[in-house]
C-alpha cells in the first residue's frame, strides 16, 4: 500500500513537472554531446598534430645545420613577423596571390561574410579605423542582415511550402501531416544537391588543390555560417577571372544561405516537432492566468466604482439646496 502511493506520488510529481524533467534532459544531452565531439575530435587529430610538429621541427632544425650564419633567434623573429602578415592576409611567397586584399570585390566578399556571421578570418582590418568601422557596420548589418532574412524568407515559404501543402491536401486529400513531412524532405534534398553537391563538384574544378571532399566541406562550412577559414575559395596563384569569381561566390553564400533558412523553417513547421519542441518549454498555467487576470478586473471594477461613486458624493455636495414640495401640493398644481 505505502509503495503504490509512493509510486503514484512520484508519478505526479514528474507530470506536474515534466517541462523541467524534459529540459534539464535537454541540458544534460547537450553537455554529452559537446564532450562526445571534444573526445573524438582529440583522438582523431591529436595524432595529425604531434607529426606536424614533429615534422617542423625537424625542417627548423634541418635548416639551421644548413645555414650556420643564422641563429635560432633571428630565424624565429622572421617566422613570428611572416605568421602575423599571413594572419591578415599578407603572404611573402613568390607564388601567393599577387592580388590586393581590399579591393572592391574583396571587400565587398568580406562585407558579406560579416553580415551573415561566416567571417573566415582569413582578411581581417588591419588599421585602428579598419577595425572601429567594421564594430559599428557589424552592429548596425547584423540586425539589418536578420531583418532581411527574415523578410526574405517569410515571402519564399508560402510559394514554397505552404500553398504546395495545402494544394496536395485539398485537391487529393491527402493527409496534411504526411504531405508535409514527404514535401520537407523533398526540398531538403533538392536544396542539398543544389547548394552542396553541384557547387562542390565546381568548386573541385575551379580550385588547382581542392578535391570533392574539401570542397563539400567549404560548402557546408559556409552555408551553416560556421566560417573556420582553412578554406577559401579565389585566393589561389593566378586566379582567372577573380573579381567575377569572388561576386559569384557572394551570390553563392547569400543565396544559398536563404534557401538554408526556407529548409529549417520547412521542418520547424512540421506538426511532429512542433510537439517535440513543446516538451522543452515552459508551459503556462491556465487557471493560474485565469485568477490574475479575474483578480486585475475585480481590482480594476472597484477602483472604477469608487472612483464613480466619490464623484457622485462631490456633485451632491456641491449642488445647490432645494426644497422639497410635498406631494400633496404637487397634486393641487395639476388639478389647478
Amino acid at each position: 500500500m505505502l509503495q503504490s502511493l509512493a509510486g503514484s506520488s512520484c508519478v505526479r510529481l514528474v507530470e506536474q513537472h515534466r517541462s523541467a524533467w524534459c529540459f534539464a534532459l535537454l541540458v544534460l544531452g547537450y553537455l554529452l554531446y559537446l564532450v562526445f565531439g571534444a573526445v573524438v575530435f582529440s583522438s582523431v587529430e591529436l595524432p595529425y598534430e604531434d607529426l606536424l610538429r614533429q615534422e617542423l621541427g625537424k625542417l627548423k632544425q634541418r635548416f639551421l645545420e644548413e645555414h650556420a650564419c643564422l641563429s635560432e633567434q633571428q630565424l624565429e623573429q622572421f617566422l613570428l613577423r611572416v605568421l602575423e602578415a599571413s594572419n591578415y592576409g599578407v603572404s611573402v611567397l613568390s607564388n601567393a596571390s599577387g592580388n590586393w586584399n581590399w579591393d572592391f570585390t574583396s571587400s565587398l566578399f568580406f562585407a558579406s561574410t560579416v553580415l551573415s556571421t561566416t567571417g573566415y578570418g582569413h582578411t581581417v582590418p588591419l588599421s585602428d579605423g579598419g577595425k572601429a568601422f567594421c564594430i559599428i557596420y557589424s552592429v548596425i548589418g547584423i540586425p539589418f542582415t536578420l531583418l532581411f532574412l527574415t523578410a526574405v524568407v517569410q515571402r519564399i515559404i508560402v510559394y514554397v511550402t505552404r500553398r504546395p501543402v495545402l494544394y496536395f491536401h485539398i485537391r487529393w486529400g491527402f493527409s496534411k501531416q504526411v504531405v508535409a513531412i514527404i514535401h520537407a524532405v523533398v526540398l531538403g534534398f533538392i536544396t542539398v544537391s543544389c547548394f552542396f553537391f553541384i557547387p562542390a563538384a565546381i568548386f573541385s574544378v575551379l580550385e588547382d588543390d581542392w578535391n570533392f571532399l574539401e570542397s563539400f566541406y567549404f560548402c557546408f562550412i559556409s552555408l551553416s555560417t560556421i566560417g573556420l577559414g582553412d578554406y577559401v575559395p579565389g585566393e589561389g596563384y593566378n586566379q582567372k577571372f577573380r573579381e567575377l569569381y569572388k561576386i559569384g561566390i557572394t551570390c553563392y553564400l547569400l543565396l544559398g544561405l536563404i534557401a538554408m533558412l526556407v529548409v529549417l523553417e520547412t521542418f520547424c513547421e512540421l506538426h511532429e516537432l512542433k510537439k517535440f519542441r513543446k516538451l522543452f518549454y515552459v508551459k503556462k498555467d491556465k487557471e493560474e492566468d485565469q485568477v490574475h487576470i479575474m483578480e486585475h478586473d475585480q481590482l480594476s471594477f472597484s477602483s472604477i466604482s469608487d472612483q464613480a461613486t466619490s464623484m457622485k458624493e462631490d456633485q451632491k455636495a456641491n449642488e445647490p439646496f432645494v426644497t422639497s414640495q410635498s406631494p400633496t401640493s404637487n397634486d393641487s398644481s395639476i388639478n389647478n
